[in-house]
């Protein structure tokens, strides 16, 4: 929560004006009894119909006033912890972007939706209830209980014997509830990942007739979060039928007392009007204090788990280029660079590969004994391409996330133009690429949209891109680059996105393109004239493609073949089906043989 507090700062002076209007809405509404009272005892005995009036004009007055005071205050309160929030989500969401794989593997996509969503969410009720009732419920509280001191210390004094108990039962509770929000909000994050894995697979789940075994899953967290939920409920609301036990104690008490005291003339009628009113108003108070508290536990569990995101220090460093490994280097946030550095790294060594892999190995598991891969090394030089082959799990999509070092190695090095990828700036580094992911991802926008993707490319460049990855006839037949794309891109075929997405690689003009399993939905004829436009117009650019046919990579200046993270080969087409027992019989198996 301490963390959440740093929000507030440049709304201090705002929230202090919001406070001052709903103290002095409050006060008011303190006053409302006590003029009543004094009616009841003072100005009725007078038989004065005028002086009547003008006490019950003055009730009407402070009504009025607490009203305005109350909805002032809460429209403030209101654009507060909208701005607040605002800041937050924007803060969160801007953090999680720039997360490593690791750390995104650490935390689940699931739990990080349920941050952005829900943890925020209740930390805007808690900051909304806290303005609106953090001031006003303590005072009707102390003053209530001060004027009724003042009206009849006697009666008082049966409030003041019941305050400790309400006071540690709303302490014993709300520290018992923090906890069991924290496990309720970890159920949540395994439901929203239920719910996630329907979503996306729901074609799947249908063709499988997977819907009651899905059901049954769904069941299983929605029981346990309905568990958690209750089980922190429930312990929260046994504040509130003891707090009001003992409030029901105090006013029969009163009641007894009072009317003992007005019959043996003690007392007049008025006061316990008055204090009756008063005990209701400080009985309404406890409760939203117990309200504040319970919200406050749920939105502390919550704030805990966004600081636990916000605090997360960025790992992927950025050394220096003239030390490399060595020195003090500064992180993905910060991506700085001496000018000394930057003077050396402008500078590109004439001979030097333009990609080279040196001893590669890396597991996203580093406790595991296996490795996704293992000593990887080769190189390429500019415009040459590569080809990636090996069966499922091969780690060749592993070895695309590495040259973008969305996950840093755990030995060897990669270098780009004979520099150590750990010495650029993530963005200068990741610009270098165009990369069309495996089971990548088409926006709820239009085509020209999702090419672009907010990099303001001129046409030209997007036209020649979709012309290079043969999209360019279907998407005017779709209507143009303006026709509007439905989610996950479902008004399109299984080709037609994979030739968008290549063209969004393609239209930046890249210095490396990586093709990860991008042409599996492209027939041999599309994909053979892609293959030519990509040689002919793009024939500068240093290529990547992994494919699991042997078709897509056949005319690679190299192939590499990858079996369980290991180099099982690195040569030609013609190379490997000499050297290769793997690429051989994968070759075979979907060629018949050496194609001619």
């Amino acid at each position: 929560m301490k963390y959440f507090l740093r929000y507030l700062k440049p709304h201090v002076l705002t929230m202090c004006f919001g406070f001052f209007i709903k103290f002095s809405g409050t006060i008011m509404d303190l006053l409302i009894p006590y003029i009543l009272s004094y009616i009841i005892d003072e100005v009725t005995p007078k038989n004065d119909i005028g002086l009547v009036v003008r006490w019950g004009l003055l009730m009407i007055l402070c009504a009025a006033l607490v009203l305005l005071t109350n909805v002032w205050a809460n429209r403030i309160a209101s654009a507060v912890s909208r701005d607040v929030i605002h800041a937050l989500r924007y803060d969160l969401f801007y953090r999680i972007s720039y997360l490593s794989g690791s750390q995104v593997d650490f935390f689940t996509i699931p739990s990080l939706v349920t941050r952005m969503t829900s943890d925020t969410y209740n930390l805007h009720r808690m900051l909304n209830m806290i303005q609106r009732m953090g001031v006003r419920a303590p005072i009707l509280f102390l003053g209530g209980i001060a004027i009724t001191m003042a009206i009849d210390p006697y009666l008082s004094a049966i409030l003041c014997v019941l305050l400790p108990f309400m006071i540690l039962v709303v302490a014993y509770i709300s520290k018992k509830s923090i906890p069991l929000f924290i496990q309720a909000q970890k159920s949540a994050d395994n439901m929203i990942r239920v719910v996630r894995e329907n979503s996306t697979g729901i074609r799947v789940i249908k063709a499988l007739s997977r819907g009651q075994y899905e059901m049954d899953r769904y069941d299983t967290v929605n029981r346990q979060l309905t568990k958690d939920e209750s089980t922190a409920s429930i312990t929260m609301a046994a504040s509130s039928p003891l707090i009001n036990m003992l409030l029901n104690t105090g006013l029969v008490l009163v009641i007894l007392v009072g009317a003992w005291r007005v019959s043996t003339g003690s007392m007049k009628p008025g006061v316990i009007v008055a204090f009756l009113t008063y005990f209701t108003i400080i009985l309404n108070a406890v409760m939203a204090v117990s309200r504040l508290i319970t919200m406050y536990s749920r939105a502390a569990a919550s704030a805990d788990r966004i600081a636990e995101v916000l605090n997360t220090p960025p790992d992927m460093v950025i050394f220096p280029a003239e030390s490399e490994n060595g020195g003090t280097g500064t992180s993905e946030a910060g991506n700085a660079k001496t000018s000394s550095s930057a003077a050396a790294d402008s500078v590109k060594p004439a001979a030097a590969p333009h990609i080279e892999l040196r001893d590669v190995t890396f597991s996203y598991h580093k406790s595991a004994s296996r490795t996704n891969l293992s000593h990887i090394s080769l190189s390429l030089k500019h415009g040459q391409s590569l080809g990636i082959i090996g069966p499922t799990g091969a780690g060749k999509s592993t070895l695309v996330q590495l040259l973008l070092r969305l996950y840093d190695l755990d030995s060897g090095e990669i270098r780009i133009d004979g520099r150590n990828i750990t010495t650029f700036p993530l963005k200068e580094l990741r610009q270098k690429f165009g990369v069309v992911f495996q089971n990548d991802t088409l926006f709820k926008e239009t085509l020209l949209e999702n090419i672009d993707m907010g990099r303001k490319l001129s046409m030209d460049a997007i036209k020649e891109a979709a012309h290079t990855a043969q999209a360019e006839e279907f998407i005017e037949a779709a209507g143009g680059y303006d026709t509007q794309i439905a989610v996950k891109g479902a008004n399109l075929s299984g080709g037609q996105k994979q030739r968008v997405l290549i063209a969004r690689a393609l239209s930046g003009r890249p210095e490396i393109l990586i093709l990860d399993d991008s042409s599996s939905a492209l027939d041999y004829k599309t994909d053979a004239a892609f293959r030519k436009e990509l040689e002919e117009r793009y024939g500068a650019t240093t290529t990547i493609i992994i494919a699991q046919r042997v078709s897509s990579i056949l005319h690679c200046d190299q192939i590499l073949v990858l079996e369980d993270g290991v180099c099982q080969g690195l040569g030609t087409h013609e190379e490997l089906l000499k050297s290769c027992g793997v690429y051989r019989e994968i070759s075979e198996i979907q060629m018949g043989g050496d194609p001619e």
